[in-house]
């Protein structure tokens, strides 16, 4: 390890020297300490290493949130070993390009997901350890067996070296890995500590998924500062509410509708949200309003994207209502034209980012990461301006890397409209965002049908659901007689919205 590296795994050692008997992690009541955390990472790493899983192998996870997650992690650091962090919610076939994307040697998964990998195994012929947080059998190894393993040091593992690799949307609607380093998560935990003023008495309720940069960075922050993370498998309102005011949580992350959901919940009077301070994310200008009239905490806005720890600027909607935050200590951010010339304060550009928060590039793609960082900078795709107090306001997607974000999540409209395709009803198709009351954004599916189709808009949702992760599958449909064209021929996709966004 060199001289000025910091791991993961040293924010678990840490904090078994410092906060040895404080609570790491709740779940249903069972306290585990940062002690005993230690304890299991180190034997879960000596589990790893007995297998002869070393330095840059990787490890699928494909799990909803559980306490095993964090000593599992903590193990991963340990061995020099790379995450490569699963959603749930996509479909078989998105999983198993994931998988045959990196080739993990290892899969860990809930007993959810067994049969789903079991079926993909002829597929995945680089898998040769199969581990379950459920009990096991068959194929699967039960996670408790590694916690009885015997404990091995830690391997030579610099803070440069990658941790994990999260998957985010294309512009072709090809999912990319997007490798993130052991440095660029400590950067950005760091950055937010100071930014939040977050402190060890810090409870945080793991409502957003740990495969997602969001909910993996808001774990590891509270990790970081020796708070408790409170653990909770699957989101609903009034038990995540009675949670809040049981647990004295004090921060939460949001994507639409949670916040709206807990306070329509908490209106009925169960609980009161008094000890939440922080609620960290993206909303609604009036559900962030509703949040701060009770009188209890501050919304925190924020920018960012997978690529840049989802946190790049940050600052308190009291401070600037609306905007997308400012810069943190650790970001240097720049607005820059179509010629990558930087522009005047208060005009709309790309969004380029440089700092320590960047990540290391994109799992097997080196001329998109050199496409991606030319000029010293990640160029991030978004638009946006900054007003004359530094305050960043985002201003949408650049027309070849257009984006739909329904609850947080990352879909591309090319995605979405190959599934359209496949149904051999739909003659041509152009699919776009827009507003919706309950995830913030939502996607609308407007379709030319082909000569003396009959097509409901149901069945044709139902049948893109059934070929993608249910949440990248259209909210709304709509049947038209024909698409505005460019001159070349292709669908004029700014006179789409234009037309139909409403």
């Amino acid at each position: 390890m060199k001289i000025r590296s910091f791991t993961i795994y040293d924010i678990f050692k840490r904090n078994a020297k410092i906060f040895k008997t404080q609570t790491a992690v709740l779940t249903d009541g069972e306290k585990m300490t940062y002690g005993e955390l230690f304890n299991q990472v180190n034997a879960v790493s000596g589990w790893l290493k007995g297998r002869g899983i070393k330095k840059g192998d990787r490890i699928g996870v494909l799990a909803k949130n559980h306490t095993y997650y964090f000593p599992l992690m903590g193990a991963i650091a340990s061995s020099g070993a790379i995450m490569v962090a699963i959603n749930f919610r996509l479909s078989a076939d998105e999983i198993k390009y994931n998988l045959t994307n990196t080739e993990p040697v290892m899969i860990v998964v809930d007993p959810d997901f067994e049969k789903m990998v079991d079926d993909l195994r002829p597929d995945c012929p680089f898998l040769k350890e199969f581990v379950t947080f459920g009990t096991g059998g068959g194929n699967y190894t039960p996670f408790t067996s590694l916690l009885k393993s015997q404990p091995v040091e830690a391997a030579e593992v610099d803070g440069d070296d990658p941790f994990v690799i999260i998957h985010t949307a294309a512009v072709q609607g090809k999912p990319r890995g997007a490798v993130i380093s052991h440095h660029n998560l400590i950067a950005c935990t760091l950055q937010n500590i100071a930014i939040m003023g977050l402190t060890h008495e810090e409870s945080y309720l793991n409502i957003l998924p740990l495969f997602h940069i969001a909910g993996m960075f808001a774990a590891l922050v509270t990790m970081h500062v020796g708070g408790r993370n409170v653990m909770i498998s699957k989101f609903d309102p009034k038990l995540a509410g009675k949670m809040i005011d049981q647990e004295r949580i004090t921060l939460i992350g949001d994507f639409p509708p949670i916040l709206l959901n807990l306070l329509d919940e908490q209106a009925k009077g169960e609980f009161t949200l008094s000890p939440l301070k922080h609620v960290l994310g993206i909303d609604l200008q009036e559900t962030i309003k509703r949040y701060e009239n009770l009188g209890y905490g501050q919304f925190w806005l924020v920018y960012g994207q997978t690529e840049t720890m989802g946190l790049t600027s940050v600052c308190s909607n009291l401070e600037k209502a609306g905007c997308a935050g400012k810069p943190g200590p650790l970001v240097d951010i720049k607005i820059v034209d179509e010629f990558d010339k930087e522009v005047e304060t208060g005009k709309v550009g790309e969004i380029l980012v440089r700092g320590p928060l960047v990540f290391l590039g994109y799992w097997g793609e080196e001329e998109l990461t050199r496409h991606t960082f030319r000029d010293g900078w990640h160029h991030t795709g978004d638009a946006g301006r900054f007003d004359e107090e530094g305050y960043l306001w985002f201003a949408g997607r650049k027309a070849e890397k257009e984006l739909i974000k329904p609850g947080g999540e990352n879909v591309y409209p090319v995605e979405v409209e190959k599934a359209v395709l496949e149904h051999p009803g739909v003659l041509e198709v152009s699919v776009i965002g827009v507003p919706d009351p309950k995830f913030g954004e939502g996607i609308k599916a407007i379709c030319v049908l082909k000569p003396n189709v009959k097509l409901t808009e149901k069945e044709l949702i139902d049948f893109v659901g059934g070929r993608i992760a249910r949440y990248k599958k259209p909210g709304y449909v709509q049947f038209v007689d024909s698409l505005p064209k460019k001159g070349d021929g292709s669908i004029d996709r700014p006179k789409v919205k234009e037309l139909y966004e409403k």
